[in-house]
């Protein structure tokens, strides 16, 4: 039982879209448990405050990113941060939320007590410096999966030769000013896609350089059909429609892609060649060397990027750099690019549950030894979730599966006086898997720090939000793979 102000029953790590998420599911379903949320930075929104680049927009649909809970009323189906930022704030006052974040809150060290049934939470508190202890019976991680301190940004050769400013997307500084200045985007992931045509509104010449070129397909930024149904039918039911919609789309997509790879592959390319015309060299910039969802798709809302390129606003370079020098970026082809600003869109340091020390009984646990229980829960740790959305699909779609399914656990839990949850895997029987099959950079770099997953169920992640619906959502709760334990007298 709850009995101080540092004592809960559940805490959420991080006040983002699956913080808030979890917030919701647990105090509707859960309401007598006491909850709180541990932000450790000074506001709320998580990602869509924390990046503040020109354009910073979703790169997925709203209907499928919003919350299953809460339409999404937005004319934009491809929403831009603020707009999403505002959805989330809305969220929070319009049920309740806001008064349980506790802001500038970092969590560093999660200690499990076997003998109590009990987290011991170390908060360094960012405002005085100082750190506090808090408790609670279970944890529940929405960390996201990058570090917030800063992005993957690799060293150039004689890069403090360059005279000009070199920035990373997710430290922008405020106030940059690019207008008539030459820009170089180093990248071809979504942040790079994303800056590309909105830097090219203001700025002289944006080159996007690339090493290899990512699939791009252009979507509406606009859903009509969603526009028709808020037309004629409340906004829940519609929004509901339209979300079945989508899902059921994003995941005939993913099938096509991976049943198909290399009718789909042409698709894609001939769309971008349809874009943009006979005047660009389709092979080389846009026919990338691997198969589609081997990484992530990029989309260009209303083709903005295509467009910058036909309109001569912008350029795509492919190929490596050799060195910077004192005006640009030497290439490995010889040729040189001239620049007075380089945007570093070189990707994310991936990091689990935001680099807390986990440990059971006092004994550290290294993630990368544990295996991965439906998605969210770890061989070998107690009463502990981690929120972790879709590589191949909206991020939110499995967020609020997961905490449903968290909320189930715990119902169930009271059921039948149980006080504590733990996955066991038997390695006999179960083989192991990487956690994600995604051959980005920034993924493989980070792989072996994060916890395995199995071959069969439900060690193994399908990535598939129907399978996750029926095992998470109407799935027997009291899987012979969970140990449950009662509260020592």
């Amino acid at each position: 039982m709850a009995v101080s102000e540092n004592d809960f029953d559940v805490v959420i790590i991080g006040a983002g879209i699956s913080g808030i998420s979890a917030a919701y599911h647990l105090q509707t379903v859960t309401p007598d448990r006491r909850i709180c949320i541990l932000e450790g930075r000074e506001t709320l929104g998580g990602t869509w405050d924390l990046f503040r680049y020109p354009g910073i927009r979703s790169d997925s649909d709203m209907y499928t990113l919003g919350y299953s809970f809460r339409p999404w009323t937005n004319p934009k189906s491809i929403a831009d941060g603020p707009a999403i930022l505002n959805y989330l704030n809305e969220t929070v006052d319009a049920y309740g939320i806001r008064d349980k974040i506790q802001y500038s809150k970092k969590v560093t060290k999660v200690n499990w007590s076997s003998a109590r049934s009990l987290w011991t939470l170390t908060v360094l508190d960012k405002a005085t410096g100082k750190e506090t202890k808090y408790t609670a019976n279970f944890v529940f991680s929405c960390t996201g999966y990058y570090s917030y301190e800063g992005g993957y940004r690799p060293d150039f050769v004689d890069e403090k030769k360059f005279k000009g400013k070199i920035v990373h997307p997710q430290q922008w500084p405020e106030n940059l000013d690019y207008k008539d200045k030459k820009v170089v985007v180093i990248g071809s992931g979504a942040t790079a896609i994303t800056l590309v045509p909105e830097m090219a509104k203001q700025a002289s010449n944006v080159t996007m350089l690339q090493r290899s070129p990512t699939y791009i397909v252009a979507m509406p930024a606009e859903s009509k059909f969603a526009q028709n149904l808020h037309k004629y039918l409340p906004d829940m039911m519609a929004y509901r429609i339209t979300r079945l919609v989508k899902v059921l789309m994003q995941r005939l997509s993913f099938w096509y892609c991976r049943k198909y790879p290399e009718a789909a592959k042409k698709k894609i390319i001939d769309g971008a060649r349809e874009y943009l015309g006979g005047k660009f060299d389709i092979q080389k910039h846009f026919t990338p060397h691997y198969n589609p969802w081997d990484q992530r798709i990029c989309l260009a809302p209303d083709g903005d990027f295509f467009a910058s390129l036909r309109r001569g606003k912008a350029q795509v370079v492919t190929d490596h750099i050799e060195r910077f020098d004192k005006a640009g970026i030497v290439l490995k082809s010889g040729e040189r690019i001239d620049a007075d600003i380089v945007v570093t869109a070189t990707g994310l340091n991936m990091q689990f549950m935001g680099g807390v020390d986990i440990t059971v009984d006092r004994k550290k646990v290294k993630p990368s030894e544990t295996y991965n229980f439906k998605g969210m829960m770890f061989s070998g740790i107690p009463n502990l979730a981690q929120s972790f959305g879709y590589t191949n699909a909206s991020w939110t779609l499995k967020c609020d599966l997961t905490s449903a399914y968290v909320c189930r656990l715990l119902k169930y839990m009271d059921g039948q006086n149980l006080t504590s949850v733990v996955p066991e895997i038997d390695l006999q029987r179960v083989g192991e898997e990487p956690m994600l099959d995604f051959t980005s950079g920034y993924v493989q770099r980070a792989m072996k720090d994060f916890p395995r997953q199995g071959d069969v169920r439900p060690w193994k992640l399908y990535q598939n939000y129907i399978l996750d619906l029926l095992m998470l959502g109407y799935g027997k709760v009291e899987d012979p793979e969970l140990k449950f334990g009662a509260a020592k007298n």
